[in-house]
């Protein structure tokens, strides 16, 4: 999970607070390292790349077909006549089209490779996410922070990192 500096300066505010009303009982863990260790999602990751590689390279092909066409018709540009110099536009602006919407189907918001994010990933986060509650509510864990990207933790007591722990709730031995 992804925080803003103002989210963390005002975790670390009401941290400091906390602690002179009552100890507050954190953990520190690295999603990113327990996410590397579950094999589904290694596996689920490489398919990922796979399908990304092989729409990247569709994409490529449609480039290169556009960009001949484009140099083709600026070699040609002047010896056409004015309803076939327009006629050949159009069709750039097609295929220039055609290949946009083609990127944003595949790569862009909500497009192929979100979905299938959604689909292999997003029961392996929950998964993690729930062990992570699991422990939290069975040690009384008050805060549990993610190392592995957004918040920066400058130093971090290495006995303070459940990450192990969040794999053996999920079953996977290190």
């Amino acid at each position: 999970m992804k925080f803003n500096k103002h989210f963390f300066i005002l975790f670390l505010s009401l941290l400091a607070f906390g602690s002179t009303q009552a100890q507050s009982k954190y953990a520190v863990i690295n999603t990113k390292y327990i996410l590397d260790k579950i094999p589904a999602y290694k596996e689920a990751d490489k398919k990922l790349k796979i399908l990304g590689d092989q729409w990247q390279q569709e994409i490529d092909e449609k480039q290169i077909v556009l960009d001949k066409m484009y140099k083709n018709y600026e070699g040609e540009q002047f010896m056409l006549s004015e309803d076939l110099r327009k006629k050949r536009e159009d069709e750039l602006f097609a295929k220039e089209k055609e290949l946009r919407d083609i990127q944003k189907k595949r790569f862009g918001y909500e497009g192929d490779l979100f979905k299938e994010r959604q689909k292999l990933v997003k029961p392996i986060q929950d998964k993690v996410y729930n062990a992570v509650q699991k422990m939290a509510s069975a040690r009384s864990y008050d805060f549990i922070l993610d190392k592995s990207e957004g918040i920066t933790i400058i130093f971090a007591d290495p006995k303070l990192d459940k990450s192990d722990d969040v794999l053996k709730e999920l079953g996977i031995n290190n």
